[in-house]
C-alpha cells in the first residue's frame, strides 16, 4: 500500500466523478475547509470520518464527531476496513479509496468501428429507407404509376427516420458523450429493410405453402426484428453493457407480443391477426395442392354446425331471462 492516495467519489452507478489526490495517510473528510477531501452534503458533518493505516498494515476509516457514521452494505459502522474495492458512503455520497500501486483491470479491446463515422453510415441508411420506402409504394400500388404518391412516401419514411435517429442520437450524446447520427440512421436502414423483407417472405410463404400462420402470427416476428433494431441502438450508446441490453430487448419484445395478443383477442375474439389470409400474389408461386370442393363444402357444413349451437345456445338463454322476469 504505497503512497500516494486517491479519494474517489463516486455516481449511482460506480463511474468515478471526481478524484482527488491525497499524499499521505491520514486522510480527514468532512464539510469543514482544513479536511484533506472537502464533501459538500448537509448529510456530512464538519469532521466526519478518517481514513488511516491499520494494525495489519491495511486501510481503515474510522468515524469521527459524525452522528450519521459510515455506511458500508446498508448498515452503519463506525470503524471499517477497507481496500481499493470496498465502496461506503458518507451522507448521501459515495466513496472510494485506493492507493498508487492498486492494480487496475485489463484494457478492453476497442471494437469501435472508427472508420464507419459521419457521412458513409448516414448516407447507406438514408438510401436504404430511399429505396425500401419506394419499392414499398411500388409493390402496394394496383393503379396506374403517379409519381406524387410514390415521392410522399419516400419523404414521410424519410422524416419519420429522421425523427427516430434523432432522438437516438440525443440520447447518445447526453450518455455515450457522442451523437453518431450516422450509426443510427445505418441501423434504422437495416432495421427498415429487414422489417420488409419478413413481411414478404412471410405473406409469400403463407400463400405458397397454405402456411397461414405467417400471416396470423406474423406481427411477432416483426417486433423480434424490432427489438433486434433497439438493441444496436442501445449498444452504440454503450458497447459495454451488451447483456443487459440484450436481456433489456427480450423483455420488450416480450412485452409487445404479449400486448399484440390481448389487443387481437380482446378487439377481434381470436389471437392471430386476422381471421383469413389476405394476401395474393401470382399463381406460379403457389406450391401447395388445390384443396377439393368437398373440402370446402364439409367445412362450411362444420361451421354451419357450430354456428347454429351457439346461436341455440343464445336464444336458450334469452328464453330463460325472460321467464325469471315473470
Amino acid at each position: 500500500m504505497n503512497a500516494p492516495f486517491f479519494c474517489e467519489i463516486l455516481s449511482g452507478n460506480r463511474d468515478v466523478r471526481h478524484r482527488q489526490r491525497v499524499d499521505s495517510l491520514p486522510i480527514r473528510i468532512g464539510r469543514a475547509y482544513d479536511n484533506e477531501v472537502i464533501l459538500d452534503d448537509p448529510h456530512i458533518s464538519a469532521h466526519h470520518a478518517v481514513v488511516e493505516r491499520g494494525d495489519d498494515g491495511g486501510m481503515v476509516i474510522r468515524n469521527a464527531d459524525s452522528r450519521n457514521g459510515i455506511l458500508h452494505k446498508r448498515r452503519r459502522h463506525t470503524e471499517l476496513p477497507i481496500d481499493g474495492s470496498t465502496v461506503f458512503k458518507l451522507g448521501h455520497v459515495s466513496l472510494r479509496v485506493r492507493c498508487s500501486d492498486f492494480q487496475v483491470a485489463d484494457e478492453i479491446r476497442d471494437t469501435t468501428l472508427h472508420n464507419w463515422e459521419g457521412w458513409p453510415p448516414a448516407l447507406a441508411g438514408l438510401s436504404l429507407i430511399v429505396c425500401v420506402a419506394g419499392l414499398g409504394s411500388w409493390f402496394d400500388t394496383t393503379e396506374k404509376f403517379e409519381a406524387a404518391p410514390f415521392l410522399m412516401a419516400i419523404v414521410a419514411a424519410v422524416c419519420l427516420g429522421m425523427v427516430w435517429c434523432g432522438m437516438w442520437a440525443f440520447t447518445n450524446r447526453l450518455f455515450g458523450g457522442n451523437v453518431r447520427l450516422g450509426r443510427h440512421l445505418f441501423i434504422l436502414g437495416c432495421g427498415y429493410t429487414a422489417l420488409e423483407i419478413w413481411n414478404l417472405l412471410s405473406s409469400a410463404v403463407a400463400y405458397g405453402l397454405s402456411w397461414e400462420q405467417f400471416t396470423r402470427y406474423g406481427s411477432h416476428g416483426a417486433i423480434a426484428l424490432f427489438a433486434v433494431m433497439v438493441f444496436f441502438h442501445l449498444r452504440n450508446i454503450k458497447p459495454g453493457h451488451k447483456r443487459s441490453f440484450m436481456v433489456a430487448s427480450i423483455m420488450v419484445a416480450l412485452l409487445c407480443s404479449g400486448v399484440k395478443l390481448m389487443v387481437n383477442y380482446r378487439f377481434n375474439g381470436i389471437l392471430a391477426d386476422e381471421l383469413v389470409m389476405y394476401e395474393r400474389f401470382p399463381p406460379l408461386l403457389r406450391l401447395s395442392p388445390d384443396k377439393p370442393v368437398t373440402r370446402l363444402i364439409n367445412d362450411g357444413a362444420k361451421l354451419k354446425a357450430v354456428v347454429d349451437r351457439e346461436r341455440d345456445k343464445t336464444v336458450a338463454g334469452d328464453e330463460s331471462d325472460s321467464d325469471d322476469q315473470d
